[in-house]
């Protein structure tokens, strides 16, 4: 008995969405790159803020609920998640600098502390999907593997602050100068998977490399760096 495949109702209309893969990694390569060059020290502070509200945060949740649309349970999941990971840092940190809820802190290094612990929650959600990137091709499991050693580092980073009592800061922590420059490479690469994305997803043929999983077949929704699947003559 032959296979059937299940066909979505924009599929059956004779025509497909568009991938939002390469919106939402743009959104968080430039983002990531902003904070990274703050944390490796050649980047004004608070620029990156407004980007992590709106680009960062807004453009990479939109696309992680575009991704539910197409099925796509990875990329909604990924988008969706570093989304708000962006909107809750941006949030925070405004918080921070312009309301009183610094003084409710219990004591100096709280605030490193709890940054550190909010990398490390992130690192743990990281580590999963940085398996689970292994099934869709080798330029998503670079950025997720880049991703998850700038968490780590900075991480580190926080908690060595927090335990020296000093600035936050990649002049005082060698670690989060460290993270920083990983999360230039981090912002390098889902750069590429985004140009990749957007070229392939405008090719009948692929254009640019991505390579394919390292095991299992990847689901017709996971199109990251692959062509939009034609319908139709």
């Amino acid at each position: 008995m032959a296979a059937v495949e299940e066909t979505s109702p924009a599929a059956a209309a004779g025509w497909m969405p568009a991938d939002p893969a390469p919106l939402g990694l743009a959104a968080f390569a430039l983002t990531t790159f902003m904070l990274s060059g703050n944390n490796a020290g050649f980047i004004p502070n608070v620029f990156w803020v407004g980007l992590a509200l709106f680009y960062g945060g807004a453009a990479q949740l939109f696309a992680g609920m575009w991704e539910f649309r197409n099925r796509n349970v990875f990329g909604a999941t990924a988008f969706s998640t570093y989304g708000g990971f962006w909107l809750a840092l941006g949030i925070t940190v405004i918080l921070l600098q312009i309301t009183k809820l610094g003084t409710t802190l219990t004591g100096p290094n709280d605030a490193s502390n709890g940054l550190a612990w909010f990398l490390i929650a992130f690192a743990i959600f990281n580590t999963y999907m940085l398996f689970w990137s292994t099934r869709i091709n080798l330029a998503v499991f670079g950025v997720f593997l880049t991703l998850e050693i700038t968490e780590i580092l900075l991480a580190i980073g926080f908690l060595v602050a927090a335990h020296r009592s000093v600035a936050p800061v990649a002049a005082d922590v060698g670690w989060i100068k460290a993270g920083g420059w990983a999360g230039i490479v981090t912002a390098a690469v889902a750069w590429y998977a985004s140009a990749a994305g957007v070229v392939n997803g405008m090719s009948p043929t692929r254009v640019v490399p991505v390579g394919g999983p390292m095991w299992g077949r990847p689901s017709s929704t996971a199109r990251v760096g692959s062509p939009m699947p034609r319908t139709g003559s």
